[in-house]
Protein backbone atom coordinates (compact mmCIF):
# COMPACT_ATOMS: atom_id res chain seq x y z
CA UNK A 1 0.00 0.00 0.00
CA UNK A 2 0.85 3.78 -0.50
CA UNK A 3 1.81 5.60 2.20
CA UNK A 4 2.40 9.21 2.31
CA UNK A 5 5.38 10.20 4.68
CA UNK A 6 4.25 12.55 7.54
CA UNK A 7 6.89 15.10 6.49
CA UNK A 8 5.94 15.02 3.36
CA UNK A 9 2.27 15.31 3.77
CA UNK A 10 2.84 18.61 6.35
CA UNK A 11 4.55 19.99 3.13
CA UNK A 12 1.17 19.18 1.44
CA UNK A 13 -0.31 21.36 4.25
CA UNK A 14 1.76 24.76 3.96
CA UNK A 15 1.16 24.97 -0.14
CA UNK A 16 -0.59 28.47 -0.92
CA UNK A 17 -4.22 28.15 -2.20
CA UNK A 18 -2.85 29.35 -6.28
CA UNK A 19 -0.51 26.82 -5.82
CA UNK A 20 -2.71 24.05 -4.21
CA UNK A 21 -5.32 24.68 -7.16
CA UNK A 22 -2.74 24.76 -9.78
CA UNK A 23 -1.41 21.43 -8.01
CA UNK A 24 -4.98 20.04 -7.85
CA UNK A 25 -5.40 21.12 -11.39
CA UNK A 26 -2.03 18.99 -12.71
CA UNK A 27 -2.87 15.73 -10.95
CA UNK A 28 -6.73 15.80 -11.59
CA UNK A 29 -5.95 14.81 -15.43
CA UNK A 30 -1.96 13.66 -15.40
CA UNK A 31 -0.42 11.71 -18.34
CA UNK A 32 0.27 8.19 -17.39
CA UNK A 33 3.70 6.78 -20.01
CA UNK A 34 3.15 2.88 -19.91
CA UNK A 35 5.54 0.28 -21.49
CA UNK A 36 3.32 -1.51 -24.11
CA UNK A 37 4.06 -5.16 -22.43
CA UNK A 38 1.14 -8.09 -22.52
CA UNK A 39 -0.11 -7.37 -19.12
CA UNK A 40 -0.70 -3.60 -19.21
CA UNK A 41 -4.12 -3.01 -20.56
CA UNK A 42 -6.19 -4.93 -18.12
CA UNK A 43 -4.04 -3.28 -15.67
CA UNK A 44 -4.78 0.66 -16.85
CA UNK A 45 -8.34 -0.70 -17.20
CA UNK A 46 -8.39 -1.86 -13.74
CA UNK A 47 -7.38 0.93 -12.12
CA UNK A 48 -6.98 3.79 -13.84
CA UNK A 49 -10.03 6.58 -14.56
CA UNK A 50 -10.53 7.51 -18.22
CA UNK A 51 -9.60 11.41 -17.07
CA UNK A 52 -6.02 10.20 -16.91
CA UNK A 53 -4.41 10.66 -20.57
CA UNK A 54 -2.02 7.55 -21.53
CA UNK A 55 1.01 7.57 -23.25
CA UNK A 56 2.03 4.65 -25.15
CA UNK A 57 5.91 4.15 -25.61
CA UNK A 58 7.74 2.99 -28.63
CA UNK A 59 10.35 -0.35 -28.10
CA UNK A 60 13.07 -1.38 -30.29
CA UNK A 61 12.54 -4.52 -29.33
CA UNK A 62 8.95 -4.52 -29.59
CA UNK A 63 8.62 -2.66 -32.59
CA UNK A 64 5.96 0.31 -33.61
CA UNK A 65 3.40 -1.78 -34.29
CA UNK A 66 2.72 -2.80 -30.62
CA UNK A 67 2.40 0.68 -29.33
CA UNK A 68 -0.17 0.77 -31.88
CA UNK A 69 -1.75 -1.62 -31.27
CA UNK A 70 -1.66 -1.22 -27.28
CA UNK A 71 -3.14 2.44 -28.16
CA UNK A 72 -6.17 1.69 -30.30
CA UNK A 73 -6.95 -1.39 -27.49
CA UNK A 74 -6.77 1.74 -24.98
CA UNK A 75 -8.69 3.57 -27.27
CA UNK A 76 -11.51 1.35 -27.53
CA UNK A 77 -11.78 1.18 -23.48
CA UNK A 78 -12.37 4.75 -23.99
CA UNK A 79 -9.16 6.54 -23.18
CA UNK A 80 -7.66 9.84 -24.53
CA UNK A 81 -4.13 7.67 -25.90
CA UNK A 82 -1.12 9.33 -27.06
CA UNK A 83 1.49 6.87 -29.28
CA UNK A 84 4.79 7.51 -29.04
CA UNK A 85 5.99 7.61 -32.91
CA UNK A 86 10.16 6.75 -32.46
CA UNK A 87 11.61 8.25 -35.51
CA UNK A 88 14.23 5.37 -35.50
CA UNK A 89 11.44 2.89 -35.68
CA UNK A 90 9.97 4.08 -39.08
CA UNK A 91 11.36 2.65 -42.40
CA UNK A 92 10.16 5.18 -44.81
CA UNK A 93 7.71 7.78 -45.52
CA UNK A 94 4.85 4.91 -46.56
CA UNK A 95 5.79 2.91 -43.20
CA UNK A 96 4.81 6.18 -41.93
CA UNK A 97 1.74 7.19 -44.10
CA UNK A 98 0.90 3.63 -42.27
CA UNK A 99 1.08 4.50 -38.72
CA UNK A 100 -0.76 8.19 -39.41
CA UNK A 101 -3.77 6.61 -41.06
CA UNK A 102 -4.06 4.04 -37.52
CA UNK A 103 -3.56 6.87 -35.55
CA UNK A 104 -6.77 8.46 -37.71
CA UNK A 105 -8.56 5.54 -37.52
CA UNK A 106 -8.55 4.98 -34.12
CA UNK A 107 -9.46 8.61 -33.67
CA UNK A 108 -5.99 9.89 -32.04
CA UNK A 109 -5.75 13.35 -32.08
CA UNK A 110 -1.85 13.45 -30.26
CA UNK A 111 0.74 12.19 -30.54
CA UNK A 112 4.45 12.15 -29.04
CA UNK A 113 7.36 12.37 -31.73
CA UNK A 114 10.47 10.81 -30.03
CA UNK A 115 13.97 9.87 -31.65
CA UNK A 116 13.94 6.71 -29.90
CA UNK A 117 16.42 4.39 -28.38
CA UNK A 118 17.45 2.22 -31.28
CA UNK A 119 21.03 1.88 -31.80
CA UNK A 120 20.50 2.41 -35.48
CA UNK A 121 17.62 3.86 -37.66
CA UNK A 122 15.35 1.42 -39.35
CA UNK A 123 15.45 3.60 -42.42
CA UNK A 124 14.94 7.45 -43.34
CA UNK A 125 14.66 9.18 -40.05
CA UNK A 126 17.25 9.57 -37.45
CA UNK A 127 16.30 11.89 -35.69
CA UNK A 128 12.45 13.52 -34.11
CA UNK A 129 13.12 16.66 -36.58
CA UNK A 130 13.48 14.64 -39.75
CA UNK A 131 10.33 12.74 -38.46
CA UNK A 132 8.20 15.84 -37.92
CA UNK A 133 9.22 17.59 -41.43
CA UNK A 134 7.80 14.20 -43.27
CA UNK A 135 5.11 13.86 -40.80
CA UNK A 136 3.75 17.96 -41.41
CA UNK A 137 2.03 17.91 -44.77
CA UNK A 138 0.72 14.16 -43.59
CA UNK A 139 -1.25 13.80 -40.51
CA UNK A 140 -4.70 14.73 -39.25
CA UNK A 141 -3.49 15.49 -35.75
CA UNK A 142 -4.23 18.23 -33.36
CA UNK A 143 -0.96 18.02 -31.25
CA UNK A 144 1.89 16.83 -31.14
CA UNK A 145 4.79 16.35 -28.53
CA UNK A 146 8.41 16.85 -28.55
CA UNK A 147 10.72 16.00 -25.86
CA UNK A 148 13.18 18.19 -23.65
CA UNK A 149 16.08 17.61 -21.61
CA UNK A 150 16.32 19.47 -18.17
CA UNK A 151 19.70 17.14 -17.35
CA UNK A 152 22.54 16.20 -19.59
CA UNK A 153 20.92 13.73 -22.30
CA UNK A 154 22.98 10.30 -22.54
CA UNK A 155 24.38 10.20 -25.94
CA UNK A 156 23.39 14.08 -27.36
CA UNK A 157 25.30 17.19 -27.18
CA UNK A 158 23.56 19.82 -24.92
CA UNK A 159 24.38 22.47 -27.76
CA UNK A 160 22.24 19.83 -29.46
CA UNK A 161 19.58 19.30 -27.39
CA UNK A 162 19.30 23.15 -27.28
CA UNK A 163 19.38 23.72 -30.98
CA UNK A 164 16.90 21.38 -31.59
CA UNK A 165 14.27 22.53 -29.30
CA UNK A 166 14.65 25.54 -31.46
CA UNK A 167 13.74 23.33 -34.41
CA UNK A 168 11.03 21.76 -33.53
CA UNK A 169 9.01 24.24 -31.80
CA UNK A 170 7.71 25.33 -35.38
CA UNK A 171 6.75 21.58 -35.96
CA UNK A 172 5.03 20.96 -32.18
CA UNK A 173 2.12 22.24 -29.73
CA UNK A 174 3.82 20.82 -26.79
CA UNK A 175 7.06 19.57 -24.84
CA UNK A 176 7.30 16.99 -22.36
CA UNK A 177 10.44 17.35 -20.23
CA UNK A 178 12.63 13.91 -19.95
CA UNK A 179 12.59 12.36 -16.39
CA UNK A 180 14.92 14.56 -13.71
CA UNK A 181 14.22 14.25 -9.89
CA UNK A 182 16.08 17.45 -9.20
CA UNK A 183 12.99 20.78 -8.92
CA UNK A 184 16.03 23.43 -8.76
CA UNK A 185 16.80 21.87 -12.25
CA UNK A 186 13.43 21.75 -13.56
CA UNK A 187 12.64 25.22 -12.64
CA UNK A 188 15.95 26.78 -13.57
CA UNK A 189 15.08 24.71 -17.68
CA UNK A 190 12.01 25.69 -17.59
CA UNK A 191 13.28 29.47 -17.20
CA UNK A 192 15.73 29.01 -20.21
CA UNK A 193 13.19 27.62 -22.37
CA UNK A 194 11.38 30.74 -21.72
CA UNK A 195 13.87 33.33 -22.53
CA UNK A 196 15.18 31.71 -25.14
CA UNK A 197 11.51 32.49 -26.44
CA UNK A 198 10.11 28.99 -26.94
CA UNK A 199 6.53 29.17 -25.48
CA UNK A 200 4.84 25.90 -26.43
CA UNK A 201 3.15 24.57 -22.81
CA UNK A 202 5.50 22.00 -21.13
CA UNK A 203 4.48 18.95 -19.13
CA UNK A 204 6.66 18.39 -16.68
CA UNK A 205 8.05 14.51 -16.57
CA UNK A 206 8.22 12.93 -13.38
CA UNK A 207 8.84 9.63 -11.90
CA UNK A 208 5.79 7.68 -10.65
CA UNK A 209 5.79 5.15 -7.72
CA UNK A 210 8.40 2.75 -8.79
CA UNK A 211 10.23 0.00 -6.98
CA UNK A 212 13.50 -0.37 -8.80
CA UNK A 213 14.08 -4.14 -8.61
CA UNK A 214 10.40 -4.47 -10.81
CA UNK A 215 11.82 -1.99 -12.85
CA UNK A 216 15.07 -3.66 -13.96
CA UNK A 217 12.62 -6.56 -14.87
CA UNK A 218 10.39 -4.04 -17.03
CA UNK A 219 13.59 -3.17 -18.72
CA UNK A 220 14.29 -6.17 -19.50
CA UNK A 221 11.10 -7.32 -20.51
CA UNK A 222 10.49 -4.52 -22.44
CA UNK A 223 14.02 -4.59 -24.44
CA UNK A 224 14.96 -0.89 -23.53
CA UNK A 225 17.72 -1.67 -26.65
CA UNK A 226 18.84 -3.66 -23.80
CA UNK A 227 18.73 -3.05 -19.43
CA UNK A 228 22.27 -2.88 -19.74
CA UNK A 229 22.31 0.59 -22.11
CA UNK A 230 18.87 1.49 -20.20
CA UNK A 231 21.02 1.37 -16.69
CA UNK A 232 24.32 3.36 -18.33
CA UNK A 233 21.88 6.13 -19.79
CA UNK A 234 19.74 6.66 -16.61
CA UNK A 235 22.20 5.50 -13.66
CA UNK A 236 22.01 8.89 -12.20
CA UNK A 237 18.38 9.01 -11.16
CA UNK A 238 18.53 5.18 -10.55
CA UNK A 239 20.90 5.05 -7.99
CA UNK A 240 18.71 7.95 -6.31
CA UNK A 241 15.54 5.91 -6.12
CA UNK A 242 17.71 3.38 -4.64
CA UNK A 243 18.78 5.49 -2.07
CA UNK A 244 17.06 5.79 1.34
CA UNK A 245 14.60 8.14 0.91
CA UNK A 246 15.99 9.86 -1.97
CA UNK A 247 12.90 10.33 -4.37
CA UNK A 248 9.38 10.84 -2.83
CA UNK A 249 6.83 12.05 -5.78
CA UNK A 250 4.80 14.02 -3.53
CA UNK A 251 8.11 15.86 -2.37
CA UNK A 252 8.88 16.23 -6.26
CA UNK A 253 5.31 17.97 -7.08
CA UNK A 254 5.57 20.31 -3.92
CA UNK A 255 8.81 21.02 -4.89
CA UNK A 256 7.83 22.38 -8.34
CA UNK A 257 5.75 25.23 -6.28
CA UNK A 258 5.28 28.36 -6.91
CA UNK A 259 7.27 28.76 -9.28
CA UNK A 260 5.90 26.73 -12.39
CA UNK A 261 2.00 27.52 -11.17
CA UNK A 262 2.36 30.86 -12.62
CA UNK A 263 0.59 31.11 -15.89
CA UNK A 264 3.84 33.06 -17.39
CA UNK A 265 5.82 29.40 -17.17
CA UNK A 266 2.95 28.09 -19.32
CA UNK A 267 3.12 24.37 -17.36
CA UNK A 268 0.11 22.19 -18.82
CA UNK A 269 0.66 19.39 -16.40
CA UNK A 270 2.26 16.73 -15.42
CA UNK A 271 3.62 13.59 -17.77
CA UNK A 272 3.86 10.70 -15.15
CA UNK A 273 6.72 7.64 -16.16
CA UNK A 274 4.80 5.11 -14.34
CA UNK A 275 7.02 1.93 -15.48
CA UNK A 276 4.32 -0.11 -15.20
CA UNK A 277 3.89 0.67 -11.85
CA UNK A 278 0.33 1.97 -12.55
CA UNK A 279 -1.89 0.56 -9.45
CA UNK A 280 0.60 2.35 -7.01
CA UNK A 281 0.75 5.52 -9.28
CA UNK A 282 -2.70 5.95 -9.22
CA UNK A 283 -3.20 5.29 -5.40
CA UNK A 284 -0.76 7.56 -4.69
CA UNK A 285 -2.56 10.30 -6.78
CA UNK A 286 -5.62 9.68 -5.32
CA UNK A 287 -4.41 9.81 -1.72
CA UNK A 288 -2.51 13.29 -2.65
CA UNK A 289 -5.69 14.53 -4.13
CA UNK A 290 -7.73 13.74 -1.02
CA UNK A 291 -5.22 15.24 1.70
CA UNK A 292 -5.12 18.84 -0.75
CA UNK A 293 -9.12 18.43 -0.62
CA UNK A 294 -9.41 17.82 2.89
CA UNK A 295 -6.33 20.73 3.51
CA UNK A 296 -9.11 22.78 1.83
CA UNK A 297 -12.21 22.39 3.19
Amino acid sequence: MVTIAESDARRLTRIDPPSRRALVAFLSSPRYEVLPTDDVEQRVVAVVPLEVTITVTASPRRGIEATIDLAQRLAQRGYRVVPHISARLIRDESHLKGVLDALAAMGAKDAFVVAGDANEPAGDFPDSVSLLEAMKAAHSLTDIGVTGYPERHSFIDDDLTIQAMWDKRRLATYIVSNLCFDTRVVKKWVGRVRRRGVQLPIYIGMAGVADPAKLLRISSRIGVVDSARFLRGHSNWFLRMLQPGGYSPERFVTGLLPDLAGPDRKVAGLHVFTFNEIESTERWRQEILARLAAGSA
